[in-house]
């Protein structure tokens, strides 16, 4: 009866402990990772790339904080994202980032974190992986090609960049 009810208890335990943990999971996405996969609206994830060259828009939003929109892109696809707070320093075009946040209905991510990388040879894993799986990128061929050299390859129903 003892050995019953404490495995009845572990049970229990490991089942609650799962269930709070499936709640703070945040997954990472790539951009044609998003587009072939839509997460659900109430899910946080993280979305990672490049920033697209020419596709950051800086304004101040309706309450009076900086805002941005941009372009995140893993060099097959692009997503749009809109921001609003202060951009890290470090944030700018062709530069890794990864945002926090949630895919709206219209098919844009609004993200409540920006993170940008921190120096020239540092690219966050889930990026270097996403970029591998969209064929821009061979590690045995050295360092990842610098984004600007993205944006003139054609992507699928679009010509040029």
């Amino acid at each position: 009866m003892v050995l019953l009810l404490a495995g009845l208890g572990l049970g229990t335990a490991t089942a609650l402990t799962l269930t709070a943990f499936q709640d703070n999971i945040v997954f990472f996405f790539s951009p044609s990772d998003v587009l072939a996969n839509k997460p659900s609206a109430d899910r946080a994830f993280r979305l990672g790339g490049l920033v697209e060259a020419g596709s950051v828009e800086r304004r101040t939003g309706s309450d009076g904080r900086p805002a941005a929109t941009f372009r995140v892109t893993d060099g097959a696809q692009a997503i749009s994202v809109t921001y609003s707070g202060v951009l890290p320093d470090l944030f700018r075009e062709g530069q890794g980032v990864v945002t926090l946040g949630r895919l709206l209905p219209d098919g844009t991510f609004r993200a409540s974190e920006v993170l940008a990388r921190h120096d020239e040879t540092y690219m966050p894993p889930e990026v270097a992986d996403a970029l591998r799986r969209a064929g821009h990128w061979n590690p045995a061929d050295g360092a990842a090609p610098p984004a600007e050299t993205w944006n003139t390859a054609p992507r699928p129903g679009r010509s040029g960049g």
